[in-house]
């Protein structure tokens, strides 16, 4: 029986060009600079990206976690959409690293209204400071769903005006970029800082990079170094995500299809689907007993996270194949029988 994968789109097994490439891949020492490849990957990125410099990091985790201690002092806030990755599942960094706190804001389908960020913005001295303004984009737990670009700008301009940094979680930007129809740079343009996940839909087996102006890279290289960040010969990874940086983006819009032909065959079964948020490679369904029925699918072999105890998390990739839909889809009834 073929295991069906949805737990993550970081599942993604590299493929042969990948595992050529990190084979054969020009190394050096990374944490002296002298990695060649890892120059070209960063290079690539800041180009692609419209920035001025880019570093490589282990985890999504790790470049968020550098982007708050470069924009935070001690003691400020930063104002995030409700459900943030940074504030969900990067479990307690924010306050350990940048010593901040983190205000949320309500954010329908992954998207604050620039108003409820302007009025979060605290100068108080009875108050902890705004020292930094975050999106997500796409937002995770709203369901994969896309921050648009008339939102983003809106949300900038109120950061610009308040003096304030803006940073962005892009783990999956690139998806955003092929829902919107628009190129990742014009998605990036108008943050301080943005990260992006090379492991996730764009099939790296491990990797993300950290976006930023020229000045800020020293204190972003210190930052990573503290982290345990240094990766010595990262050429070998680094050779991976040049691949995934440019082959991976052509694979999303196969990934956003097969997410909304399932999400379109579980609202068949009668399950708690919002179609509005299946904007991108995610279904979020809403079920009785979530952890009970995961288990039961996992025995079905379809796998598949348990968001709570009442949602499960359904992601398509790359790996998975066409007729997996519909067999899933089989299987998911069945599990739903034995209830």
């Amino acid at each position: 029986m073929r295991v069906i994968d949805f737990r993550s789109d970081t599942v993604t097994q590299p493929t042969p060009a990948m595992r050529r490439a990190m084979a054969e891949a020009e190394v050096g020492d990374d944490v002296y600079g002298e990695d060649p490849t890892v120059n070209r990957l960063e290079a690539l990125a800041a180009e692609m990206l419209g920035f001025e410099s880019a570093l490589f990091m282990p985890s999504g985790t790790m470049t968020n976690q550098v982007a708050l201690m470069l924009h935070l002092r001690r003691g400020q806030e930063v104002i995030a959409p409700r459900g943030a990755h940074i504030y969900e599942y990067e479990p307690g960094s924010l306050a350990v690293l940048a010593g901040g706190t983190i205000r949320l804001v309500e954010a329908p389908y992954g998207v604050p209204d620039p108003e409820a960020v302007r009025a979060a913005i605290h100068t108080s001295v009875h108050q902890a400071p705004t020292g930094l303004i975050a999106l997500e984009n796409t937002h995770n737990t709203a369901g994969g769903t896309v921050v648009p670009l008339e939102a983003q700008r809106a949300i900038q301009q109120v950061a610009q005006a308040a003096h304030l940094p803006i940073h962005l979680d892009g783990a999956r930007l690139f998806n955003a970029a092929v829902a919107l129809g628009v190129e990742a740079a014009e998605l990036a343009r108008g943050f301080t800082t943005v990260s992006i996940c090379l492991s996730k839909g764009l099939g790296a087996p491990v990797g993300s990079l950290l976006l930023m102006p020229r000045a800020l890279r020293a204190e972003a290289w210190r930052y990573r170094k503290l982290l345990g960040g240094g990766m010595r010969q990262a050429g070998v990874l680094a050779a991976a995500g040049l691949i995934a940086l440019t082959e991976g983006p052509k694979h999303l819009a196969r990934d956003h299809q097969m997410a909304r032909a399932l999400a379109e065959g579980l609202l068949r079964l009668h399950l708690g689907v919002d179609l509005r948020a299946v904007q991108t490679n995610m279904v979020y369904v809403e079920v009785p007993q979530a952890p009970s029925l995961a288990e039961r699918l996992r025995a079905l072999g379809v796998l598949v996270n348990a968001m709570g105890p009442r949602r499960l998390r359904f992601v398509t990739h790359r790996d998975l194949e066409d007729q997996d839909i519909p067999q899933a889809l089989k299987r998911i009834e069945q599990a739903l029988q034995l209830a």
